[in-house]
């Protein structure tokens, strides 16, 4: 059995990010990184955008050099899953039976695709989007497919349909909810990108459901909703969420919560010596407007997390405080996005969403919980001061696109 200083379970945003600090931050301990993929620590966004659409090779996706693993002394082992947690020996141990002695635990192992349960859920042709093999065999397939059904209107959804539509695909998008992007953004922007799909001969088709997925010779032939018709499909991408991967650590008996492993502010579990960072780590969030825990997948909260684990075992213990923010793109559209919208009880659209350019801030008693700005760097840029102070703004000047929201950045 091998052992180290620092174990880190997953090898994306988080792991990469917090094996990479540690070595910046003067650690001198042994590190390893393990990763269930076979691949070295690569970006995830670009996989439904620019990866997808043959824009941007594998190689632009990688987050370091093979050669930065090797000078940093950082172990990188890939394709290994962990599959059991022993907290009171310190020991890990893979699927294939290795095990693994660790100091101290990062768990940074993001999450799953949800996958469909109907009937049909096993046929060729059904795709997630969440690692390269995923998006490799969609790109595999594509040439010979002409009609793409999807299901799922969130940003995953609409970033893969707007990346298929643009290679000149037929394409369906199926979402369950009476409007896309529901859970985490208000009416106003769903809208928005529903008319802009739509623009583009994207079919959208709101509080839908499948029943089944339909087959011929085992692949994918259509899809049938609740209402019984039949859409042709020769390819589905699903995009209905994520589970997050904590198996090992539930069952080991480290507290979980929101999905995900419950952590405090210096992403602690209530296991000695283990901490969960990125996608699979819920924590009560000083941005959120509600008070449980809840769970953020972004590359900024990753690498954010990250930094706050690196500088508590570097002796330096920060608070995780830091602002989430996200982003989304679609054809020529770039939605930025910061603060948590959820539990607002008022929305201002500054701008004319006619214009493509135009935000909507969320408000919670008069005070400004998060920005969605489309095309319009400023207003996030700016919006970000208004978000950390918990500013409450004139209302009227709020929706005037001509007043800098920099100038409305002063506390009540």
């Amino acid at each position: 059995m091998r052992t180290f200083d620092v174990v880190i379970v997953g090898a994306g945003h988080a792991g990469a990010q917090a094996a990479g600090l540690l070595r910046q931050r003067g650690f001198t301990g042994s590190v390893a990184m393990i990763g269930d993929e076979p691949e070295l620590p690569y970006e995830r966004p670009p996989l439904s955008k620019e990866y997808l659409s043959g824009d941007k090779p594998f190689e632009r996706l990688l987050l370091r050099p093979e050669e930065f693993w090797h000078s940093h002394d950082i172990e990188l082992l890939t394709g290994q899953r962990i599959s059991h947690v022993d907290v009171q020996a310190h020991q890990l141990q893979s699927a294939s039976g290795e095990c693994f002695g660790y100091g101290s635990l990062i768990w940074a192992t993001g999450g799953a695709p949800r996958r469909l349960s109907c009937a049909g859920h096993d046929l060729a042709g059904i795709h997630y989007v969440r690692t390269r093999a995923d998006v490799d065999q969609m790109q595999a397939e594509l040439a010979d497919t002409g009609t793409v059904v999807v299901v799922g209107g969130g940003y995953i959804g609409l970033e893969a349909a707007a990346v298929l539509n643009g290679l000149g695909k037929s394409v369906t998008v199926l979402e369950a909810q009476d409007r896309v992007l529901a859970r985490v953004a208000g009416e106003p922007l769903s809208r928005f990108y529903e008319a802009e799909h739509r623009a583009r001969g994207v079919d959208v088709r709101l509080d839908t459901c499948v029943e089944q997925v339909l087959g011929e010779n085992g692949r994918v032939s259509g899809v049938r909703l609740q209402d019984g018709s039949v859409l042709p499909a020769q390819m589905a991408v699903v995009g209905i969420g994520i589970l997050p991967a904590i198996e090992p650590l539930a069952e080991a008996g480290v507290t979980a919560a929101a999905g995900g492993i419950l952590v405090d502010e210096f992403c602690r579990t209530n296991a000695a010596d283990i901490f969960a960072i990125g996608d699979c780590a819920a924590h009560i969030n000083p941005f959120c407007a509600g008070v449980e825990p809840i769970r953020l997948e972004s590359v900024q909260n990753a690498n954010d997390q990250a930094r706050t684990v690196v500088d508590y075992l570097t002796g330096n213990p920060q608070p995780y405080n830091a602002l989430p923010w996200f982003w989304s793109d679609q054809y020529d559209l770039k939605l930025q996005t910061v603060g948590l919208s959820a539990g607002y009880d008022r929305m201002v659209v500054r701008g004319d969403p006619a214009a493509r350019s135009f935000s909507v801030v969320y408000l919670k008693q008069g005070r400004v919980l998060a920005l969605d700005s489309v095309n319009l760097v400023r207003d996030f840029v700016q919006g970000k001061a208004l978000v950390k102070a918990g500013v409450a703004p004139d209302l009227a000047a709020l929706a005037d696109a001509a007043v800098p929201l920099k100038s409305l950045a002063v506390p009540a």
